[in-house]
């Protein structure tokens, strides 16, 4: 059985903007490419190309787009001897649509 559409609900709303100031470890970043099994590949402000994990919160909750930007937390994976470069903690889903009504 599904989780509660009140528990889904609440994901979303938690999403929709992200927190107004970041911690040292966590960046905005724009999704490049989906890599498959929660995996993506994000590019960070400085161009740099991460890979990171989507969120156990979020898997089939949240699905992200190319060209979405979302808020990648890198000191979680530091202790982690793996591939993977971050892991996306924040879907920020109202930056973009803020961009395009600049641009």
């Amino acid at each position: 059985m599904g989780r509660p559409k009140r528990q889904v609900y609440a994901t979303i709303e938690d999403t929709i903007t992200p927190p107004d100031v970041l911690p040292d470890a966590q960046f905005i970043a724009r999704v490049v490419k989906g890599e498959g099994k929660n995996l993506y590949s994000a590019e960070l402000p400085g161009g740099k190309q991460i890979l990171a994990e989507l969120e156990a919160k979020f898997r089939s909750t949240v699905w992200i787009k190319r060209g979405s930007y979302v808020v990648v937390d890198t000191s979680a994976m530091a202790e982690r001897e793996n591939k993977l470069d971050g892991e996306i903690v924040n879907v920020a889903q109202g930056i973009r649509q803020e961009a395009r009504l600049r641009g």
